[in-house]
């Protein structure tokens, strides 16, 4: 069976969505309805519902469903056992979003590599939405992420606590920022607690989904977005960020989710590892708000 149909059918059924899976998979929807018609003419069952609203599993495509997850888990298995390089008898790939790669991700990567020589590490990068796919579907075994998903065969444990902050590329900001303001989007919670306590900032008419490509934007212009605080430490360090006095902080916490039936040996080895790194990076987030305090005043 082509794999490529099974990965078809988990993006609709995921989405609810021809339109959407076809956005996902960067193929067009025709492609979609095609592949999931082949996948329905060699079951000889119809697996989805279809309608304006979208796309719902039948009864049939429910009780697929499990199976195709399956499949997919052992093909990835199977690719990733195959591509173990000579000199290694193990495997693990995890995600990170992009920002958290720098900070945390790879001083994990170092650190496993020094307690399993053996062990081979890959690394995938992407949003919460890609890696909670990925690591369902089998692709990665472990993922670094701000706003985990919770679903049945995955666990989500904290990792480091985080907050978001307000700052500024030029020197002395104060609110409301003249229209120099640039909206992050960090996830619906974010959007409802800064509306919230700051109903009178607005944007300037840019919105970023991605907190690393703001961060690199508002260095380079005058602007101001609010950052996760260990991600621009080191940017406040050098002057090329402000703190803006009198702005509230968001909490915004690191998660790590992991495969259940990965091997528990290297899990175990992983989780360890994580622990050891997120206890052993500095307490920038604790210097900066107490600096937001004290400009605060």
């Amino acid at each position: 069976m082509d794999i490529t149909l099974i990965k078809t059918f988990l993006e609709v059924a995921a989405t609810g969505s021809f339109v959407s899976a076809s956005d996902h998979l960067f193929v067009t929807q025709s492609a979609v309805s095609l592949r999931i018609q082949r996948l329905e003419d060699s079951l000889g069952q119809p697996l989805f519902t279809r309608s304006k609203a979208g796309a719902e599993l039948t009864s049939a495509g429910k009780e697929f469903e499990n199976y195709a997850l399956s499949l997919i888990k052992i093909w990835e298995e199977a690719r990733q056992q195959i591509a173990i390089p000579e000199g290694f008898t193990r495997s693990l790939t995890i995600g990170a979003q992009y920002s958290l790669w720098p900070r945390l991700g790879f001083r994990w990567v170092d650190d496993m590599q020094k307690r399993m020589p053996e062990l081979t590490i890959r690394g995938e990068v992407g949003m919460p939405d890609r890696l909670t796919r990925f690591i369902i579907e089998g692709v990665i075994q472990a993922a670094l992420v701000y706003t985990p998903q919770t679903r049945p065969g995955l666990t989500v444990e904290p990792v480091l606590d985080d907050d978001l902050v307000l700052v500024a590329s030029w020197k002395n900001p104060t609110l409301p920022l003249d229209g120099q303001y640039v909206f992050v989007d960090w996830g619906p919670e974010f959007i409802h607690a800064h509306n919230a306590a700051l109903p009178n900032l607005h944007h300037n008419g840019l919105t970023f989904a991605l907190g690393a490509m703001a961060l690199d934007y508002i260095i380079h212009r005058r602007a101001a977005a609010y950052l996760p605080a260990r991600s621009v430490k080191r940017h406040l360090d050098a002057g090329r960020l402000h703190l803006v006095p009198h702005a509230p902080t968001f909490p915004y916490p690191i998660w790590s989710v992991w495969r259940d039936d990965a091997d528990a040996d290297v899990v175990a080895i992983a989780k360890s590892s994580l622990r050891d790194m997120a206890d052993g990076i500095d307490h920038a987030q604790d210097d900066i708000l107490q600096n937001l305090a004290d400009l605060s005043r």
